[in-house]
């Protein structure tokens, strides 16, 4: 057995999140689109009432991975919900467990705190964490397509 390890991150570890942010962005062919600073990560997830929070999974006491996670509402159920933003292992920890063991921590989390629900999206193209996922025993939701508004889109509605 590995000496694999799920703990929250703290403040400290702000610098080493927007590293982990970073190389998710780099596997998914999305650096261009990483806006986020050191200064960023610390409002989001260590404000007095942050609106997000992450967990660090260590392995042999080597941070290689992580989830940042916030909490959803589903009106349908009439239940919060926990959905994932991230989740992210460095190749080389890949198939040591971590992102298992991060999932693993969060559906605790969602039986410990009554939570309906734990949801996240994964690119369509990213046969080896669809695989994970399926494994897991998740299920995809064909029937509901994602919409954004950004940029010049929100900033023209938001002017009406």
């Amino acid at each position: 057995m590995t000496g694999l390890a799920i703990r929250p991150a703290a403040a400290a570890d702000a610098g080493l999140i927007l590293t982990f942010i970073r190389e998710l962005a780099d596997y998914e062919r999305l650096p261009h689109e990483v806006k986020i600073s050191e200064d960023d990560v610390r409002r989001l997830l260590f404000a007095p009432a942050p609106p997000a929070f992450c967990d660090i999974a260590e392995l042999d006491g080597a941070a290689v991975g992580f989830a940042l996670w916030f909490y959803s509402v589903s009106t349908f159920e009439g239940h919060r919900g926990l959905y994932l933003e991230d989740l992210y292992v460095r190749p080389a920890a890949r198939g040591a467990g971590a992102g298992k063991a991060l999932m693993a921590h969060l559906a605790r989390r969602c039986a410990d705190e009554g939570l309906a629900r734990m949801e996240w999206a994964v690119l369509d193209w990213n046969a080896p964490a669809i695989a994970f996922y399926d494994a897991l025993g998740a299920t995809a939701k064909t029937e509901w397509i994602t919409r954004k508004l950004t940029g010049q889109a929100l900033e023209r509605l938001a002017d009406v």
